[in-house]
């Protein structure tokens, strides 16, 4: 029998602290765990709920009882927990997508009873070859589920993910013997009533006080970028000592400021789902992960990114840069006790995100800031996730009566080329059918096979309405703490319907204003700060694979492979803003739509000229060529005379388009995008002599600059460096 003071003992230990205590409920969610008791444990962040399943997972296997399974969402979590339960003494593994060569070697000790704890992502359930030579085999024997971040679980939740649902099926296959412990610092009553709902109403919930009283918190309004990247260089500057994490809500904001915080002498790098070493990353932390294994056996780009971010987080734990500018990918679970400050660059969608990634502050340290700043974008960038968060009835009708025409399934690849949507729009089609059950919809091999429940499949459409009006109230309630005047936690408290202390905490820029950080910021960083906006140009990188290999083929006369030979491919070329951002794409916004005459301001043609100039080209343009339109040639053609005649180039208008297409913005996906433009492009006359600049106005799949290159490319152009006034492509995490 384990006793408390035996857990005790055992707790002292894995955290080195001989004084160490147990917190109101840990034991007693231990010893329910232990006697085989279904739990939902909700506790504010850094209280210790993974405590909870690290000491039962020992204690079960120390009575002989099997591995106990944990369904975690990020795999940064999942590394720190790994790292925690081998701290405890607990054998731990994971497979996730970071690390494919290590599954063999871990399947084995799993299958041998040599593991005490697995942790797996929810999306690894739905992994056939995952369920059939792991989970199957082990499902009788599994000591304990655990559940953690489960609000995921709950469509009512602020970040509910559909293969959470898939959760539900694994407790039916479970002996009622077997304890299950979920575990979340955010749930409201409903979220709660609806995870009771699936994990079964004899569940016992334990719910504490979400107030941190480490963390002071303080709302600033600074509306423009420029203001708020120069408040946070001179806050870190002269008021913040420690390291951090500075939330962003889009890729292209996270390494903005992280770009902007170096130039300022403060050691910041972006950590986002795409993100690589910067060119101006320190030469000693670049020769550091050059040598490390991780980096040096990753092959793809994922896994880079997967070394890299592994990489950042450690140089965040061990206090060797001041912060991590992170999207969403960095949130739930980072565990770094003596993290000084949270700041956010823009306003979170809802509370409860708020609440999560502000908690990463303090949990082991006396006093922390947690800023909350925002901007003029914040409503719209909420309002895109919020359009994006489910399929269109549409996108879920076609996909499925697509599949359910062929016996032998359709491919995800196939599928993008049968129709006009994103890669990623037919992926959350599949996701969200195949979360339902019964599923109209099953995977086989790499193929998605209709089951006999897909023509009597509907979307829950009522559903979908009333998921997005709480969204929707969600950034109402967000914004009413941004405008607060009242207690800051206290009005967290409320909204997570967790009681306070009192009605003033103490600690926060509303009860103690005294105590606040400075609002103001200086000029000249103002200044600065506009001037990098300005100068942010997007690097417009090469396609190197064509999306349709076949039509390729049929269109430049290529032996049908999808790499693009040299011969045909662009430059990499820039472009000069991210459109509707900084002043030059509020300009270009302002301009792309201009009537009276259709032209553009002349300060972006001054802007793009110092942009190439200043970037000293390797390789010397001899002419400019703007990408012709039939319905608005005036517009770039304009655009393209005045920057030949600022640079001192001719301008050719030897690029011809022969056919009428839809506007690219309307095609979802790149085997659409390449097809409407793949025939579009000729060449009247002979190029002259040299390299190019190619100018469009707008650049987003990059698929017209990439037939357009090959064209000319193919008339003998050596080179063609593609141009952009903006870059419409959506980056957000």
């Amino acid at each position: 029998m384990i006793t408390r003071e035996y857990a005790l003992s055992c707790l002292r230990q894995a955290i080195a602290n001989p004084n160490a205590d147990f917190r109101d409920g840990q034991w007693e969610a231990i010893d329910g765990v232990l006697n085989g008791r279904r739990q939902l444990v909700v506790q504010r962040t850094g209280w210790g709920k993974s405590m909870i399943y690290f000491l039962a997972a020992k204690f079960l296997r120390s009575q002989g009882r099997g591995m106990s399974l944990l369904i975690s969402p990020l795999i940064a979590l999942m590394r720190n927990q790994v790292a925690a339960a081998e701290r405890v003494g607990v054998r731990c593994y994971t497979i996730n997508s970071t690390n494919p060569k290590e599954w063999d070697g871990i399947r084995e000790k799993i299958l041998s009873d040599a593991a005490d704890l697995l942790i797996v992502s929810p999306e690894r359930l739905a992994n056939d070859d995952f369920r059939r030579t792991i989970l199957e085999p082990i499902a009788d024997r599994i000591g304990l589920l655990v559940v953690d971040e489960a609000h995921c679980v709950s469509d009512w939740g602020h970040d509910f993910r559909p293969d959470y649902k898939k959760i539900s099926r694994l407790l039916e296959r479970l002996p009622r013997t077997v304890p299950v412990l979920a575990t979340t610092a955010t749930a409201t009553s409903r979220v709660i009533d609806d995870i009771k709902a699936q994990m079964g109403e004899s569940v016992e919930v334990t719910r504490g006080n979400l107030v941190r009283k480490s963390l002071f918190l303080q709302n600033i309004r600074l509306p423009s970028q420029e203001a708020r990247l120069a408040w946070l260089s001179g806050i870190l500057k002269t008021r913040i000592t420690g390291s951090g994490i500075i939330y962003a809500l889009t890729i292209r904001d996270a390494e903005i400021v992280s770009h902007w915080l170096r130039m300022n002498g403060i050691a910041a790098y972006a950590y986002c789902s795409k993100v690589l070493p910067p060119q101006d990353m320190a030469p000693e932390l670049r020769a550091e992960l050059a040598a490390k294994e991780s980096w040096k056996a990753a092959t793809t780009e994922s896994a880079q990114v997967a070394a890299y971010r592994e990489f950042l987080e450690d140089l965040l734990l061990g206090n060797r840069i001041r912060a991590l500018v992170a999207t969403s990918a960095l949130s739930m679970g980072f565990d770094k006790p003596d993290l000084a400050f949270v700041i956010h660059y823009q306003r979170p969608k809802s509370v409860v995100d708020y609440y999560q990634q502000v908690g990463r502050a303090g949990r082991g340290i006396d006093s922390a800031y947690g800023v909350l700043l925002n901007g003029e974008e914040d409503d719209k960038i909420g309002e895109f996730f919020i359009k994006n968060a489910f399929p269109s009835e549409q996108d879920v009708k076609s996909v499925l009566d697509a599949i359910a025409e062929t016996s032998e399934g359709l491919s995800r690849l196939e599928l993008e080329r049968k129709f006009n949507l994103k890669k990623g729009k037919i992926e959350q089609v599949l996701k969200f059918v195949m979360s339902d059950v019964p599923q109209p919809v099953v995977k086989d091999g790499a193929k998605y096979r209709a089951t006999q429940y897909v023509r009597a499949y509907r979307i829950p459409a009522d559903n979908i309405l009333r998921l997005t009006a709480i969204r929707h109230e969600e950034m109402r309630t967000m914004d009413a703490y941004v405008n607060s005047r009242g207690c800051l936690m206290g009005f967290l408290c409320a909204a997570l319907e967790s009681p306070a202390d009192s009605p003033h905490c103490g600690r926060c820029r509303n009860c103690r204003p005294d105590l606040a950080l400075p609002e103001t910021v200086e000029p000249a960083s103002l200044q600065a700060a506009a001037d990098l906006l300005r100068k942010s140009s997007v690097p417009i990188v090469p396609r190197r694979q064509w999306a349709d290999p076949a039509s390729a083929a049929v269109r430049f006369g290529l032996n049908g492979k999808a790499t693009i030979p040299p011969e045909l491919r662009m430059e990499e070329g820039l472009a000069l803003s991210a459109y509707g951002a900084g002043e030059w794409g509020r300009l270009v916004q302002k301009g792309k739509y201009a009537t009276n005459p259709p032209r553009f301001d002349d300060r972006l043609v001054e802007a793009c000229a110092n942009m190439i100039e200043e970037r000293q080209l390797e390789k010397h343009p001899s002419w400019i060529v703007p990408v012709p339109s039939r319905r608005n040639n005036a517009l770039v053609g304009d655009f393209a005379d005045r920057l030949a005649l600022r640079l001192g180039l001719p301008c050719w208008r030897g690029l011809v388009k022969v056919i009428d297409t839809p506007p690219q913005k309307d095609m979802e996906n790149s085997a659409f995008q390449q097809n409407n433009v793949i025939d579009a492009f000729a060449v009247d006359g002979k190029p002259p002599e040299g390299g190019c600049i190619l100018v469009d106005d707008m650049v987003d799949s990059k698929w017209t600059f990439t037939v357009a290159a090959a064209v000319l490319r193919r008339a003998g152009v050596p080179f063609v460096f593609p141009l952009a006034l903006a870059d419409s492509s959506n980056n957000g995490e």
